[in-house]
């Protein structure tokens, strides 16, 4: 009596697993077990090989667009999401001159750290040091160190212009 209730039990959970072993379609990076649908799109069957189906449903975003006809969709990233929450004009706007006083002074240090490097790698020949003059690799090392460092502050100045030409234009003293 057991054994044929452990035999049942490992039949009925057997059946489930071969159930998911539907032909899978390949149609480009997408792949379906509907086979209907696939035969519609020209897919590809997948051969050999595990594949892992995992069922789930479409986010509400992504639904909407497919079942609009079509047409091409917005990119996702033009629109907020419905429970954003919203700020006032005037908030914002004092964001953004906050924003831009933060960055224009870190491009003022930034430029200052700049020109002191400069100075400091004299063209590519720095003054040396009592180590320096001990060590000739050393002095190599630290010109590198140099060159390297006024790469990287050239860059950081870029990426802060960039980031201030991303804000909107400042609003327009009122008398």
């Amino acid at each position: 009596m057991k054994k044929t209730l452990i035999t049942l039990l490992l039949i009925a959970a057997a059946v489930p697993a071969v159930q998911a072993q539907d032909r899978i379609y390949r149609c480009g990076n997408e792949y379906t077990n509907n086979a209907q649908q696939a035969k519609e799109r020209g897919c590809k069957l997948v051969e050999g090989g595990n594949v892992t189906v995992v069922q789930g449903t479409r986010p509400a975003s992504a639904a909407a667009p497919a079942a609009g006809g079509g047409g091409a969709a917005a990119p996702s990233s033009a629109t907020s999401p419905a429970n954003a929450p919203r700020v006032s004009n005037n908030e914002q706007k004092s964001r953004d001159s906050d924003a831009r006083a933060i960055l224009e002074s870190e491009l003022r240090k930034a430029e200052t750290r700049h020109a002191e490097l400069l100075k400091e790698y004299n063209n590519g020949a720095p003054e040396r040091n009592a180590l320096d003059l001990r060590n000739p690799q050393r002095y190599t090392e630290r010109t590198a160190e140099l060159k390297a460092s006024l790469a990287r502050s050239e860059s950081d100045i870029a990426g802060i212009k960039r980031e201030i030409a991303r804000l909107p234009a400042p609003a327009a003293p009122t008398n």
